[in-house]
């Protein structure tokens, strides 16, 4: 059993003992936390919270728990049931609520959830904010209401509709030119929300010839839900036999975006926010923005449009933060989060397959010619498994030692930048392990570094 408590918010597998896994006790108390912490900034008006959730198969119990503690909390809720992590966070500005709570764990397995909790911006809590909710469920400083002040739950199903109106609303978005295009779309949704916006969302853009793949939104995944490449073997099979145009991926949640080209491989999810960002900085100029283990392609892109290209901590509240601060037009992480302000400040699949659509609509190119026309690199994903004797942070300080001379980032974990190549290192926010992320011009090349890394952990580890 797991539970972690992070920036990314409470998330743990289903079960087991009060402490050592997301149980039924750890969702009210931090549910019960976050409601005594997000009620003391809550404006004059509406005491309301917006909660949303996946299509797992713990949602519906989870949702029940958290509903019903934050109605004892005072609250009303507004509950838009099952909802993508973007559409609830564009819910939570649109009800005008306090803040709200996603009920997902995003790309891990099945066993996992998590809540999510966001402000009334509808932006997740940044470290400061999650540590104080950590801090009140742990001492548990909070207050339950008396009979007479509790709250009522609202169900709102219109969420959707709305999100997907506001995507259709943008300027760069060219529905008229995607549906002449008359392509033809293969997506696969994991049997979770996915399955219910996603072709709603193409056949709003004009895409009326769609391959649905794992579609039901029963919470069944099909496969393994990250978006990476070895999970994603049936949708290239059904995109190449298809004859598809091109296929979309996402996650459990829909805050990510994977893509598989014409010929049935894949674009490799680091080219989404890349590709997407060159479309946009092509037609607007500003600042772009990744985290620290995303690919240098962005940067590439953006310097070659005469912009400036910044690198935050991974976590999509560090870049968003850094994207207010440096103004930036997009945004995003290489797990093909893409963050597009004009919209809202969170990763939406929605934005991101409706731009990729007005890109090839417009430019009249196959997904491999656009890929063809990035920067050319590869970037290899490792993990190591951490158990409770490996002193992380002992060994990210041994390794930046042992670095020492080269150009070292140490704001999240330790980067090494190379003159070719790059290797970042860091504690994963989101499960019990080290992430080892390498680029370099060949995948070659990347895993060799990333080999190089783990062997020194394995050697320090082993002191």
């Amino acid at each position: 059993m797991s539970l972690i408590k992070s920036i990314s918010g409470i998330r743990g597998t289903i079960g087991g003992r009060a402490g050592e896994g997301l149980s039924g006790v750890d969702i009210v108390k931090f549910t019960a936390a976050y409601a005594e912490f997000i009620g003391k900034g809550c404006k004059d008006g509406r005491k309301s919270i917006v909660v949303g959730r996946d299509g797992r198969l713990s949602g519906q119990m989870v949702s029940n728990l958290v509903v019903g503690t934050l109605m004892s909390m005072g609250f009303d809720v507004i509950n838009i049931g099952m909802a993508s992590t973007p559409t609830t966070e564009l819910a939570v500005v649109g009800e005008k609520a306090c803040g709200g709570i996603i009920i997902t764990a995003s790309h891990n397995p099945i066993q996992w959830n998590a809540l999510k909790l966001l402000n009334s911006n509808g932006e997740f809590l940044n470290d400061k904010e999650g540590k104080e909710v950590i801090r009140i469920a742990e001492n548990e400083e909070y207050s339950f209401a008396d009979v007479h002040e509790l709250g009522h739950e609202y169900h709102v199903d219109t969420w959707d509709r709305n999100h997907i109106d506001m995507v259709l609303g943008l300027k760069l978005v060219n529905r008229d030119a995607i549906a002449k295009a008359g392509f033809k779309v293969a997506v696969d949704c994991i049997n979770s929300v996915g399955g219910r916006v996603i072709p709603a969302l193409l056949r709003a853009l004009g895409v009326n010839d769609i391959v649905e793949l794992n579609c039901e939104a029963n919470g069944k995944f099909a496969h393994t839900p990250e978006p990476i490449p070895e999970n994603l073997t049936d949708i290239a099979r059904v995109v190449r036999e298809s004859g598809a145009d091109v296929g979309f991926v996402v996650d459990p949640d829909v805050d990510r975006l994977a893509i598989v080209m014409e010929n049935g491989e894949m674009f490799i999810e680091e080219n989404t926010l890349i590709a997407i960002a060159d479309y946009v900085l092509g037609a607007t100029t500003g600042a772009t923005v990744s985290n620290l283990s995303s690919s240098r392609g962005l940067r590439d892109v953006t310097r070659a449009h005469g912009c400036e290209y910044s690198a935050a901590a991974v976590g999509e509240v560090n870049v968003v933060t850094k994207m207010k601060e440096v103004n930036a037009i997009i945004g995003g992480e290489g797990n093909g989060g893409i963050i597009y302000p004009e919209l809202h400040y969170g990763r939406d699949a929605l934005v991101g397959v409706a731009l990729f659509l007005t890109m090839m609509a417009e430019s009249g190119r196959k997904v491999s010619e656009i890929k063809a026309a990035l920067p050319q690199y590869a970037i290899a994903k490792n993990k190591i498994e951490l158990t409770p004797d490996i002193d992380v942070d002992a060994i990210l300080k041994k390794v930046k030692e042992q670095f020492a001379n080269e150009n070292i980032t140490d704001i999240d974990g330790v980067k090494i930048d190379f003159a070719d190549s790059w290797v970042h290192l860091r504690k994963s926010n989101t499960e019990p392990i080290i992430r080892i992320y390498s680029e370099a011009a060949t995948m070659e090349e990347a895993d060799k570094i990333a080999g190089e890394i783990k062997q020194i952990i394995n050697q320090l580890s082993a002191k």
